[in-house]
């Protein structure tokens, strides 16, 4: 019997194996330059980009495959289908619905197109289009709240049975925000105000909070909290999740998974508020080895309007990172982990983005970590809306997906761009969008979106969404333009090109986010500052997490070895508080093996182990560079000096440089940010032939005037404002039969 069960386990590794083979564009690959000229006019549909197609109104067999025609008459080769609002004979997750969008995968491969699914009636991910509020109440979303703030007067005393679910009492000085924490005795508060100040008390419970959900079953199409989120942290919640949504498609429609169906696409999953689930008080406890109970009540959003800020003690402000380190962890095992494992094992892919990713801040206090979530979703990614990508306009966020996917080892970072851009972008500045990202490692878009042309029945009371809350993004027009083809054809083959190989920059970010749990957001832009920098000066990087420092990342040969297989020969530390003792081994014997570390602006002042409040100073940090300066001064770019694949004879900011490697060529795609021409001289790494990949027509011609010199090769650059160029120099042997 047992080795009938391994000869199973065995036939279903190898099946699972030849089945992965058979889908290229899930895994790494590094094929040849030849291979790739082959498909780069005409790509696989299975690397197309993507329109949001969002079906409002009263779908049918007949208007589906109109819709169809049409985009695939636009150049699209991938769609992402939508529940929308009104589709009274097919109502989100029911078997009407699973009927259409089975139907809609048959017709889309017939054409040569492929789907994509929203895993949610509208958004954020993660309620089930309202499920967990009608049919599992006990499993919606959990948070820690101020349920009420009572005055006391100099001297006066308060005396208070509590409900069980308080978890804690905090006296605030109303005059300067100075905060303690007040003991709760067998569920009872016992305070006496000082003579000195105004005060107050806070009492923080646990208590069923949701965000605000915009639900398709919501005739009001407002964003409203009557269909809860499930508790993200809670496993069972992400069970029940998966049940109530992934695996009724797999009943329907399994068969087409991997062929038709690409994977699922999540959106925004988050807290409005800091979480809590039954047991995480034993959690805690168990991982960072002490009693989180005196501090809980620091840990809500304590902050009211008219109020100076809670002004938190050090131990607390500790335990609050520890908090946020243990549900953290959570929410990426719990709910973003388990729908990527499902996807894996079920021959998909999954991809999501996160609120505020374009803020690290915000998205820290809401999402807890971002490369956490990542860690193991397959398609990393970001969302691009309200003109965050725009000429003129910083946005370097966009590195934290190409980032997380070349840690851990995934082909693609996916971007969902252009939902409520205002002014409208017309298809230049589409076009500008686009390159903006691919620059930074974006290759996968999903461009937001394209309604369905299904009709729509009048709503009898429309109630348009409050003022203070943005409007639901718009379609974007430019889908009619017949430009938009060639846009469509464009980006499908960047976008096929960009996918093969590996990743090549040499040069790692530390990103802090351990210091953002602590309150420090000065530390976000300390890192976005030497990360503006080094992209002005050509030098490609990936940011780092902490986690990825201090366990993924692998010494090789003086490196460090992602599971991309690139490798990092310097690592940047910006100003940060805290670093984590592991990170601070691994980077001071890296250093030692000849690799570069370098710290810019302030020191951190906390290695963290086991826990924060238990975390000390850091040793003597003399084996790395200094720079007392929070920027990429000349004395940065000297000790990068050889950490690079690009020089260009003259300074040039608005040039931006990516480059990844084929088996044998290396790939550079250089995009001029500015409006203004750029001329210059550019050295990259490679020996052979150097060819431009024209994306527009899909043709490859050779460059003239290269001149080589050992394994470097300087070509003329001429970029006209907002131009993009590929440019491929061949290697080893296909150098030497390029050069006959």
């Amino acid at each position: 019997m047992k080795s009938a069960v391994i000869d199973f386990v065995f036939i279903a590794i190898l099946l699972n194996q030849i089945m992965a083979a058979e889908r290229p564009w899930q895994q790494l690959t590094m094929p040849t330059a030849r291979e790739v000229a082959a498909s780069f006019e005409h790509p696989p549909s299975e690397y197309a980009a993507t329109v949001t197609w969002g079906w409002d109104g009263m779908m049918s067999e007949e208007v589906i495959a109109r819709d169809l025609d049409t985009l695939h008459a636009r150049g699209l080769r991938a769609v992402t289908i939508e529940a929308g609002y009104q589709m009274g004979n097919a109502p989100y997750l029911t078997d009407g619905w699973f009927r259409l969008v089975r139907f809609a995968a048959e017709e889309a491969y017939k054409r040569g197109m492929r789907v994509w699914i929203k895993d949610e009636g509208k958004s954020p991910s993660g309620f089930a289009g309202g499920r967990f509020s009608r049919e599992r109440p006990d499993l919606r979303m959990q948070g820690l709240a101020v349920s009420e703030r009572i005055e006391v007067s100099a001297g006066d005393k308060v005396v208070r049975t509590l409900s069980d679910e308080v978890v804690g009492v905090i006296a605030q000085n109303r005059r300067n925000g100075e905060s303690r924490s007040v003991p709760l005795t067998d569920g009872e508060v016992r305070f006496t105000a000082p003579a000195e100040g105004e005060w107050q008390l806070l009492i923080v419970d646990h208590q069923f909070r949701t965000p605000a959900t915009r639900a398709v079953n919501d005739p009001t199409r407002a964003k409203t909290v009557v269909n809860a989120m499930g508790d993200l942290i809670n496993p069972e919640a992400g069970r029940q999740f998966i049940e109530w949504t992934h695996e009724q498609y797999k009943r329907h429609m399994g068969d087409l998974f991997g062929t038709a169906i690409m994977g699922f696409c999540g959106e925004k999953a988050d807290f409005g508020h800091t979480p809590w689930t039954p047991g995480i008080v034993e959690e805690f406890q168990r991982r960072k080895g002490y009693d989180p109970q005196p501090y809980l009540a620091f840990f809500a959003h304590l902050g009211a309007r008219g109020m100076p800020p809670v002004q938190m003690p050090e131990d607390a402000r500790c335990a609050k990172a520890d908090y946020w380190d243990v549900w953290s962890d959570l929410f990426a095992d719990h709910f973003f982990s388990m729908q990527s494992e499902w996807a894996a094992a079920n021959g998909l892919e999954y991809t999501t983005h996160l609120n505020n990713d374009h803020y690290m801040p915000g998205l820290i206090r809401s999402t807890g970590d971002y490369f956490k979530v990542m860690r193991q979703v397959q398609i990393p990614g970001i969302h691009v809306i309200w003109n965050q990508v725009w000429p003129g306009k910083v946005a370097d966020f966009v590195k934290y997906a190409s980032s997380a996917a070349h840690l851990y080892g995934r082909p693609r970072a996916g971007s969902e761009s252009f939902a409520g851009y205002t002014p409208r972008p017309n298809l230049d500045q589409v076009r500008f969008g686009v390159n903006y990202q691919f620059v930074r490692g974006i290759n996968l878009f999903e461009f937001m979106y394209q309604p369905s042309s299904a009709p729509r029945p009048p709503r009898a009371q429309p109630i348009p969404a409050p003022a203070s809350e943005p409007a639901p993004p718009q379609p974007i027009r430019y889908l009619e333009e017949p430009g938009f083809t060639d846009i469509i054809a464009y980006v499908n083959r960047v976008q096929f090109l960009l996918t093969q190989g590996r990743p090549s920059a040499s040069i790692a970010v530390y990103y802090p986010t351990t210091s953002l749990w602590l309150g420090d957001n000065e530390a976000n832009k300390g890192a976005m500052t030497v990360a503006r920098q080094l992209l002005e000066n050509q030098r490609d990087f990936d940011f780092v997490d902490d986690n990825a420092l201090a366990s993924l990342l692998v010494p090789e040969g003086g490196g460090l070895r992602n599971l991309s297989g690139q490798v990092y020969r310097a690592v940047i530390i910006p100003s940060a508080t805290a670093i984590s003792r592991r990170a601070l081994n691994r980077l001071e014997t890296f250093a030692k093996a000849g690799g570069r570390v370098i710290f810019t602006g302030g020191e951190p002042t906390l290695a963290v182990g086991r826990s924060f409040r238990a975390a000390m100073p850091p040793a003597d940090l003399s084996w790395a560079v200094h720079e007392a300066a929070p920027e990429v001064t000349p004395e940065v770019l000297n000790a990068l000096a050889g950490f690079g694949s690009v020089a260009l004879d003259h300074p040039a900011p608005a040039v931006k440089v990516m480059h990844r490697n084929l088996r044998d060529a290396e790939v550079y795609f250089i995009f001029n940010e500015s409006e203004e021409k750029v001329s210059r001289r550019i050295t990259l790494t490679g020996t052979g032939r150097v060819e431009s990949w024209d994306a527009r027509s899909g043709r490859i011609e050779v460059v003239v005037g290269a001149v080589r010199r050992g394994d470097s090769v300087t070509v003329p650059l001429d970029l006209a404002g907002h131009e993009a160029r590929i440019l491929v120099v061949r290697t080893g042997s296909a150098a030497r039969l390029a050069l006959r």
